[in-house]
């Protein structure tokens, strides 16, 4: 290793006055599509690190719990997914956990930035054999066109897309009106909607978290809120799990581990179904704040996630930009 590389650091902020860094031992790829700045770091902390606009995406080291609370509560809930639509995700780790079921015949997965997809097949090598399933139709493209447009409905439909930041493309994907006109329309009967919903810890669930949460219900007869802290992620993360019909209950522990045993190939790490209950009861300051939440989440009336973020230089130079930035220590 370089002694420049040595000295690289990635700076994000993650808040108006709360910043945080991490070093980042080689670069494995940066580049820039007609959408956004794409970076991929191996880091000694987190592994590989995957960086949209100087944001951190995804890492090596727990992503796993990430795309496991995504994923498998969502299918186990269902009574048999078969077909799936998957918003995003072009890292390809939300696809390769879908593709552990069974019951999965066949899964779409729509994302709009082809650098990413490449850099990511690449790179993330737990990722590669999910890019390669025959069940899996990958489409370059705007994911709220395709889910529209698609000529068959869907037994699960996943949202692992960015955050909703200002000035972003993202945001309008959490909107009522998207729920509304094409995500219930694209669900089965008995079908069943989750999408990552931002940071939801006591004193950060309000960004959006609970608005997501409110407008689902708005939209959907059944709104299951839980929450798991990340540590890449410096938060507790959320998630909103959105059922079609009403009489859908709240499975037992040893319910939703006897169909992950009948239908996942291979064991999960970080999920089961005690876990999961746990997940779901959440603390008293968010219950209540997710109580109190009344702002329905619309174009003109969005909430954002703090943060745009500048992507790092192959070259390894110094930035000093005054938001996310590579630096070299002294």
């Amino acid at each position: 290793m370089s002694e420049a590389a040595k000295r690289l650091w990635v700076e994000e902020d993650l808040g108006p006055d709360f910043r945080w860094s991490y070093r980042a031992s080689s670069i494995l790829f940066s580049g820039k599509s007609k959408y956004q700045e794409i970076d991929l770091v191996d880091t000694p902390t987190f592994g590989k690190v995957l960086l949209l606009d100087g944001k951190m995406q995804s890492t090596e080291s727990d992503e796993k719990v990430y795309h496991e609370l995504l994923v498998h509560p969502t299918l186990l809930y269902h009574p048999c997914p078969r077909t799936v639509f998957i918003m995003g995700g072009g890292e390809g780790a939300t696809a390769r956990e879908v593709l552990r079921h069974r019951t999965v015949e066949a899964l779409v997965m729509a994302d709009i930035d082809q650098v990413v997809v490449d850099a990511c097949s690449k790179h993330l090598l737990r990722n590669t054999q999910a890019f390669a399933d025959p069940r899996l139709k990958l489409v370059i493209a705007d994911a709220r066109a395709q889910l529209e447009s698609w000529p068959h409905k869907f037994d699960v439909i996943i949202g692992d897309l960015a955050d909703p930041l200002d000035g972003g493309p993202c945001y309008q994907l959490y909107t009522q009106e998207f729920y509304e006109t094409v995500v219930r329309e694209k669900l089965n009967p008995g079908g069943v909607f989750v999408t990552q919903s931002g940071p939801a810890s006591f004193n950060s669930c309000t960004e959006v978290f609970t608005c997501i949460h409110r407008t689902l219900s708005t939209v959907f007869p059944k709104v299951l809120p839980y929450a798991q802290h990340i540590p890449s992620f410096c938060d507790t993360w959320g998630y909103n799990l959105a059922f079609t019909s009403h009489t859908q209950e709240v499975l037992k522990p040893e319910e939703l581990d006897q169909r992950a045993a009948e239908r996942i190939v291979g064991e999960l790490e970080f999920l089961d179904g005690q876990t999961f209950a746990g997940l779901c009861q959440l603390n008293k300051a968010v219950r209540q704040a997710l109580a109190n939440e009344q702002e329905v989440y619309t174009v003109d009336s969005a909430r954002f996630i703090h943060g745009t973020g500048i992507a790092v230089d192959a070259h390894i130079a110094p930035r000093e930009e005054e938001n996310n930035k590579m630096v070299d220590s002294d």
